[in-house]
């Protein structure tokens, strides 16, 4: 097979670099953020309800209606990974982060503000780990000191950065006060002296550590308990008499106590995964979790609760379940898809980091795992797949793949395919890809064959057939992925072993049974590609295939040359993408392509000429700019981006064209022009429709063409270029034949 190499995209991107480097004026509405709120940091009691902090934003819990508020970076937020919440004497709700940004959320007007000092500051650690309030004044412990922030103005007052002998920029965990600071420091305890103004001078403060009686100098918690002071500790439990610290209650010596909450006539002690409360004179267990408690808190309608990585945990109730919003199961999207019905799919991970798959019906996630489902063998999915017919696969790291079909999920395995997993283990089976090819039979790829058998295929009345590719040179290879079906029934993927990573083609030519006329092949940067280290692969609505790698993208053209001897495949590059390692590729219905990279999500037009727009965690709303897979609903044009920090979803224009005329619907109307502001919005098109602008006397003012989707644009201009009068005016598509043909009309109102 020979392989012809183009620069076409080169020399036009070259051109065009100079003129063009971003068009920004794509029309992007409705951003979304979905996230898993389970793992809560901090939780605080308001009026009618608890406030959470979780690794995926906050959210509040009405304890009347048991209803949710969530708050994500769409709500104003700038923190993501919340580490800190307390509410002050107005009723302003305060949140940290885990990158210093502290959100200030007013629930009377809802709105939001942030403080950005800290995030922008060039600390390596900046982690806002606790909020209190005393008055007017916000006391943070950040992973460099104590900050103080005045509520109103929400400007910072001071910093205090060393205390006593301590070195400086010491990480302090919480603050407890009585009129003096009590600091609790990964160096000990660090306490105001009384009558000290100036808390900047180290001299202001006594310090302790184990040295004077406390058993461990990581401090957690410091609380006051019937007229004693408390810390909890690394290594256990310590009480004060007012100049030393001595370890108290035995049975948690050697134990990290995590938090320390007093109620009424108790001091509860959250200790490893335990809580126990203490009368004063000794500790009884009250609860024992089998996840990971992090934080305590109290409801007086609710009673005492904890904070955990499964949610809010009531520890009285009678309920199994723990509190938290309905949401996706983990801040992880590998792999996504959107099936017939507009649901959208998503894997979670592999090994250890998989929690099942989940799915998003446009309100509600439903979590499938190990727990719910009881065919799922793991909770390892991650690859997603959903075929023409409907049915969704999900590739199970290590033992199999599964099948969802309608209400119906069947499990896959070494037992029942024929298929053998990894060279040092057969039984366990990685599947990382799939496709479908013309005859509704479902191809399978292997990560690790120790059977060489790379692709197999499951034929649609149910026969199992495998394959050894040619191409592999008879060697075991591992780290197959990105299995690709295009329209001539070739399959591609790619492989990063470094035996012979790059790129490989099959066909086996309609003959399943006869191996003797397969075609296979492969493709490496010594035939033009990039990269070997290929991370995404996608077909485009022309049939072009585009391959990214570490070092950009490649288009591959003329796929028909796999099966024909009288032409070449085509092989170019992108040339504004060959800075960027890309992780994931998405083909929109205008043809356009979303790319991701590890600096955020690019658009390009349909050939690559042109860099569309660029989109990261500064200028919208994603959570991350490590994007991770893409995704998209063709007929509301809905795009779907995972990255490592949660999922965030928005609308484009792109929608995919209606298979006939019905009705034009046109908005905003009135549409109101004269600053260049704004555009018609032309809804209900067929694919490539011709679209003219009259008058009410049929004069034709402005034809052009649509992008080819379900919807195009008009700015309100004639055809020189300047902004028609106020009116009423027609508006006609049609097809490029002129056999169908549909109508419409709008105001227009010029400013």
């Amino acid at each position: 097979m020979k392989i012809k190499a183009s620069k076409t995209h080169l020399f036009t991107l070259l051109l065009l670099s100079f003129f063009i480097t971003q068009i920004s004026a794509q029309p992007f509405t409705n951003f979304r953020n979905f996230t898993d709120m389970k793992q809560i940091t901090s939780i605080h009691t308001g009026n009618s309800g608890i406030w959470a902090a979780t690794n995926g934003g906050g959210f509040f819990y009405n304890t009347s209606d048991n209803s949710f508020t969530t708050l994500h970076k769409t709500d104003g937020l700038n923190g993501i990974k919340l580490t800190a919440v307390t509410i002050d004497n107005s009723g302003k709700i305060w949140f940290g982060s885990e990158n210093g940004v502290i959100d200030v959320y007013n629930p009377s007007n809802n709105s939001t503000s942030s403080i950005l000092d800290i995030y922008n500051s060039g600390r390596s650690s900046k982690s806002i780990n606790q909020l209190s309030i005393t008055g007017d004044t916000v006391i943070v412990a950040t992973d460099f000191g104590i900050s103080l922030i005045n509520a109103n103005s929400l400007l910072f007052l001071d910093t205090f950065f060393k205390f006593g002998s301590f070195t400086s920029n010491i990480q302090v965990n919480s603050i407890f006060n009585n009129g003096l600071i009590y600091a609790a420091t990964i160096s000990g305890i660090a306490i105001q002296k009384s009558g000290a103004v100036n808390l900047s001078a180290p001299e202001s403060w006594d310090v302790f550590t184990n040295a004077n009686g406390l058993p461990s100098n990581t401090i957690n918690k410091i609380v006051s308990y019937k007229s004693k002071l408390y810390a909890a500790t690394n290594s256990g439990l310590a009480q004060f008499d007012g100049t030393s610290w001595s370890t108290i209650l035995s049975e948690f010596s050697g134990k990290v106590v995590k938090d320390l909450l007093v109620v009424q006539d108790s001091l509860f002690i959250l200790s490893q995964n335990t809580i126990s409360a203490y009368d004063g004179n000794q500790a009884f267990s009250r609860f024992t979790s089998s996840v990971n408690l992090n934080t305590l808190g109290y409801s007086s309608t609710l009673g005492l609760l904890s904070g955990s990585d499964k949610g809010m945990v009531n520890i009285y109730s009678n309920s199994s379940s723990n509190i938290f919003p309905n949401g996706p199961a983990a801040n992880q999207f590998p792999s996504m898809v959107v099936d017939n019905d507009g649901n959208l799919w998503s894997a979670s991970g592999r090994d250890v980091t998989g929690v099942g798959f989940y799915k998003y019906d446009g309100s509600t996630w439903t979590i499938f795992d190990n727990s719910n489902t009881n065919t799922l063998p793991s909770n390892s999915y991650h690859v997603a797949y959903a075929s023409p017919n409907n049915v969704k696969y999900f590739g199970n790291w290590g033992r199999g793949f599964v099948e969802v079909k309608d209400n119906s999920i069947t499990n896959y395995d070494v037992n029942n395919t024929g298929l053998v997993g990894i060279e040092s283990d057969p039984n366990f089976l990685v599947i990382s890809g799939f496709g479908v090819d013309s005859k509704n039979n479902i191809w399978i790829l292997n990560y690790w064959p120790a059977d060489k058998n790379t692709l197999n295929v499951l034929t649609s009345t149910g026969t199992w057939f495998h394959f050894n590719i040619p191409s592999e040179n008879n060697l075991i290879l591992q780290k197959h992925f990105n299995l690709v079906v295009d329209q001539n029934d070739t399959k591609w993927f790619s492989s990063t072993d470094s035996k012979k990573a790059g790129l490989y083609f099959f066909n086996e030519n309609s003959t399943l049974s006869n191996l003797s006329d397969d075609i296979s092949g492969y493709i490496s940067n010594a035939d033009g590609l990039n990269s070997n280290a290929i991370s995404a692969i996608a077909l485009d609505n022309r049939g072009e295939l585009w391959v990214g790698s570490s070092f950009g993208v490649n288009i591959i053209s003329n796929l028909s040359a796999i099966t024909s001897s009288t032409s070449n495949l085509t092989l170019s590059s992108v040339f504004s993408l060959r800075q960027q390692s890309i992780n994931c590729i998405a083909v929109d219905p205008l043809n356009q392509k979303w790319i991701g990279t590890n600096q955020g999500l690019l658009l390009v037009n349909s050939d690559g000429s042109k860099l569309l727009t660029t989109l990261n965690s500064s200028n919208s709303a994603l959570l991350s700019d490590i994007i991770t897979s893409i995704t998209i609903k063709e007929n509301t044009g809905e795009v779907f981006v995972g990255t490592d920090n949660g999922l965030t979803s928005f609308f484009t224009t792109a929608v995919k064209p209606a298979s006939q005329f019905s009705k034009l619907f046109t908005y905003p109307s009135p549409f109101v022009i004269g600053d260049g502001s704004s555009e018609l919005i032309i809804d209900g098109l067929i694919k490539n429709s011709q679209i003219k602008i009259l008058n009410v006397s049929g004069k034709l003012l402005r034809e052009f063409s649509s992008p080819g989707g379900r919807i195009s644009s008009w700015d309100g201009k004639d055809q020189s270029g300047k902004f028609v009068s106020s009116g009423v005016y027609l508006i006609v598509a049609y097809d490029k034949d002129g056999n169908n043909i549909t109508t419409g009309k709008v105001a227009v109102l010029r400013k």
